[in-house]
Parts: C-alpha cells; structure tokens; sequence
C-alpha cells in the first residue's frame, strides 16, 4: 500500500496501527475464504463470506481517512473524515463479531483483530486531541 505521505505521518502510532490492521485483516480473510468459499448442501453460499471482504475493505480505509485528516485545514472537513473513521472502526469491530459466528476455523484469529480495533481507537482518541 503506498499513499504519498507527509513525512510525520508514517510515524504516527495511529497510522502504524491502521497498517498493523490492513495487514490482519487480509490474512485473516483469506483464511477464512477458504472455509466459506463451498457452497451449502442446498447449493447456496454462506453470506459469511460477504463479511470477510468487508474487514478488508474497511480496514483499507483507515490509513486514507487519517491521511486525509492530517492534511485537512478546515476544521469542519477534518471532522467529516474523523466522523467517517469512527463509522469505519464501528463497522469493522461489528463485521469481526458476525464473523466470530461463522463455521470456519479462522474464527479463532477474530478476537485478535478486535484487540487490535480496540488499540486503534485508543490511539485515535489521543491522535484526535493533537489535530
């Protein structure tokens, strides 16, 4: 993943941290596509796959939020793109909880990334005091 980063950025403990997630989360989806990716008795697939891409998603856009939060001058703007990091923490803890529910035994690796949710939003209530 390379953005064009001011030269802070890169050492900013909420910024390593969206990385260290980027990072879990598709290794953890991948895993866990593995699992889902047979269909059912019945022929249907398990719409639990479905969450698995949506951690990756999510979880890519953290870094571009606080990128854009960091270079952001109006205020007013800078809390639209702190608001939209709070929305995509939000879905991502909750797509890691439906997942923890699925029948794969990647599962086990969810709480992890929760931990590492819950880090992040430390990190980002104190990195939000500094914008």
């Amino acid at each position: 993943m390379s953005y064009h980063l001011p030269s802070h950025l890169s050492e900013l403990p909420v910024y390593q941290k969206a990385m260290d997630i980027i990072m879990l989360s598709r290794s953890i989806s991948t895993y866990i596509n593995h699992d889902l990716s047979y269909l059912n008795e019945d022929g249907t697939e398990d719409s639990d796959i479905y969450f698995s891409g949506d951690i990756v998603q999510q979880s890519t856009n953290l870094a571009p939020e606080i990128i854009n939060a960091e270079r952001e001058r109006h205020s007013d703007k800078k809390h639209k793109h702190l608001d939209s990091l709070e929305r995509l923490t939000s879905k991502l803890y909750s797509n890691c909880r439906r997942l923890e529910r699925s029948k794969s035994n990647g599962k086990d690796y969810l709480p992890l990334l929760r931990g590492e949710i819950r880090t992040f939003r430390k990190l980002k209530r104190n990195w939000m005091l500094t914008l």
